[in-house]
C-alpha cells in the first residue's frame, strides 16, 4: 500500500512536494476546476458558502450533479458515500422518494402565495404535539433568520439589550453573533467579520463553554442588562464539544434567577439526537428553541419556537416585530411534514443512533488497537474526527490547530476512496437513515487505510 510518493496540490492551485504513502490516485477533477473558474467570475471566491471553496483541504472544489440515498456524484462523475447531508438536515438521505413525492403534489398547485397554507399548520401541530418545550412556533426561510429574531424575541420580551454566548458556538451570520463566531471563521483563522460595527459586538458578551465562574461573573458585572444566554446545547459547529449536563442545568438556574432568557440554538441539533433535539436528550427546558433546515427535508426553512405566553409578543399579536414573503412556504412545508412524519415513527432514533454509535465504536477500536492519535466523539447521530488524545474536548480553544494538517491528508484519502466529508477539519459529520450496513461497511475500509496513511507520515 504504501509504495508511491505522489505530488499534492495545496487549495490555491501552489504546487507542495510532500511525501504521501497512499496508493490510492487523486480522483480526477477536471470538470469541477472548470465550473470553479467559471464561478469565480460571478461569486466572491467562486461560492456562495465560504467553506465551499475547500481552502481548508486539498484540490478545488467538487461540483456536484446528484445525490441519492447516502450517495452524491459530482461533475467529474466520482461517486461518494456522502456523511456531509448538506450540512445535518438530510437525516432521511438524498432524494428520499416521500420527500420528493410530496414536494411534487404541492408544486402543481404553486410555488409560493406570500399568503397562509393548510401546510404550515400541519407541519406546526406536528412538529408541537410531540415536542414538550414549545407552544407555539414561527416559521422563518433560514436558521441564520430564526437565531436573529430569537434574539430580537428575547430583547423584546426582556427589555434589556445585552447578551451571552459562548465562544466555539456558531449561530448564523448574524452581525450580534458574529463575534468569535465558530466554523468557517475558525477555519479562516478569524475571529470575528469585517463589516460589524463595534458597537454590535459591545452588546456581545463571549464567555469560554463549561466555564461557571465566567457566567456567573457576567451576571454579576452586567446585573439586570442580559436579554439571554444562547448556547448550543450540542455546539457542532467548531467541532462537537459535548457540554456536561450539569452545565446546560446551570444556564438554566442562572437564567431563572435573574429573569434572563435561555436560547436553545438546535439548527444543527434538533430532530437530530431525537424529535425533541437537545433539549429532549438532556431534559433541559429553554426559553426559546431555533431550528433549521431538517424541518424542511433540507429545503431553505428554519423556525424558532417558545411558549405561548413569550411567542404572544411577536407581530401581529405583540411589539417585536419579524417577517418574511417566504416565511411558510408551501413547498418547505411539504417537505418537512413528509420528513418529519418519517422521524416520528416509533424507533426511528433508536436504530439511527445505535448504528451510528456502532459505526464510531469500529472506528475509535481501529485507532486505539494501533495507538493512533485519534478520537472520534458522538451523540445521536452526530460524529467528529478529532485528531487527539483527549477523551473530552468542550472548549474550542482544546483543539490544536495543529491537527487540522492531518485531518486535511485524511479529507484527500476518503475522497481518492470514495467517502465525502465537509471540507473542514471542524465540521461534523452525520449518518442518513440511507446509511446501510454494506455503505458503512465500505466507509469504515475507508477510514482506517485514510488513517494509516495519515500516521504514517509523521
Amino acid at each position: 500500500m504504501f509504495d508511491s510518493i505522489k505530488k499534492i496540490f495545496t487549495a490555491n492551485q501552489n504546487e507542495e512536494i510532500q511525501l504521501v504513502y497512499g496508493d490510492k490516485p487523486d480522483i480526477p477533477r477536471e470538470k469541477s476546476a472548470e465550473l470553479y473558474e467559471k464561478a469565480k467570475q460571478y461569486f466572491p471566491g467562486g461560492v456562495n458558502s465560504p467553506v465551499r471553496a475547500f481552502k481548508s483541504v486539498y484540490g478545488t472544489p467538487l461540483f456536484i450533479e446528484k445525490g441519492d440515498g447516502c450517495r452524491l456524484w459530482d461533475a467529474d462523475g466520482n461517486e461518494f458515500i456522502d456523511f456531509c447531508c448538506s450540512w445535518g438536515p438530510l437525516i432521511l438521505g438524498h432524494n428520499h422518494p416521500k420527500i420528493r413525492e410530496k414536494i411534487i403534489e404541492v408544486m402543481q398547485n404553486g410555488l409560493t402565495f406570500g399568503a397562509p397554507t393548510a401546510l404550515e399548520s400541519e407541519l406546526a401541530e406536528l412538529i408541537i404535539k410531540n415536542n414538550r418545550f414549545i407552544e407555539k412556533i414561527r416559521f422563518t426561510s433560514s436558521g441564520t433568520e430564526a437565531v436573529m429574531s430569537a434574539i430580537r424575541l428575547a430583547r423584546g420580551v426582556t427589555k434589556r439589550d445585552k447578551i451571552i454566548k459562548f465562544e466555539g458556538c456558531y449561530h448564523g451570520h448574524t452581525d450580534a453573533l458574529l463575534v468569535k463566531a465558530g466554523s468557517g471563521l475558525v477555519t479562516f483563522g478569524e475571529t470575528s467579520s469585517a463589516g460589524i460595527p463595534k458597537a454590535y459586538a459591545d452588546e456581545t458578551i463571549v464567555i469560554s463553554l463549561n466555564d461557571k465562574a465566567a457566567v456567573k461573573a457576567a451576571f454579576e458585572q452586567f446585573k439586570e442588562q442580559i436579554a439571554c444566554v444562547i448556547i448550543e446545547p450540542i455546539p457542532a459547529n467548531n467541532g462537537l464539544l459535548l457540554q456536561d449536563k450539569d452545565f446546560l442545568e446551570y444556564l438554566r438556574e442562572i437564567c431563572d434567577e435573574n429573569c434572563t432568557l435561555l436560547i436553545f440554538d438546535e439548527v444543527i441539533s434538533g430532530f437530530r439526537v431525537g424529535f425533541e433535539g437537545a433539549a429532549g436528550y438532556y431534559d433541559v427546558k429553554p426559553d426559546i428553541v431555533t431550528y433549521g433546515k431538517i424541518i424542511g427535508g433540507g429545503l431553505p426553512v428554519g423556525a424558532y419556537g417558545a411558549s405561548a405566553g413569550i411567542m404572544s409578543n411577536i407581530s401581529p399579536e405583540g411589539g417585536v416585530y419579524q417577517a418574511g414573503t417566504l416565511s411558510g412556504n408551501p413547498v418547505a412545508m411539504a417537505a418537512g411534514i413528509a420528513q418529519l412524519s418519517e422521524l416520528v415513527k416509533s424507533g426511528f432514533y433508536k436504530e439511527l443512533n445505535t448504528k451510528t454509535e456502532q459505526f464510531v465504536d469500529a472506528i475509535q477500536r481501529y485507532a486505539s488497537s494501533k495507538n493512533y492519535h485519534f478520537r472520534v466523539f458522538q451523540i445521536g447521530s452526530i460524529f467528529w474526527f478529532a485528531f487527539t488524545d483527549q477523551e473530552k474536548i468542550q472548549t474550542s480553544e482544546a483543539i490544536n490547530p495543529k491537527s487540522m494538517n492531518k485531518f486535511k491528508l485524511m479529507h484527500r484519502e476518503l475522497l481518492n476512496r470514495g467517502i465525502y466529508l465537509g471540507p473542514s477539519g471542524y465540521e461534523v459529520g452525520f449518518v442518513s437513515a440511507a446509511h446501510s450496513k454494506v455503505d458503512l461497511e465500505k466507509a469504515k475500509r475507508a477510514i482506517f487505510e485514510s488513517l494509516d496513511i495519515v500516521f504514517k507520515n509523521k
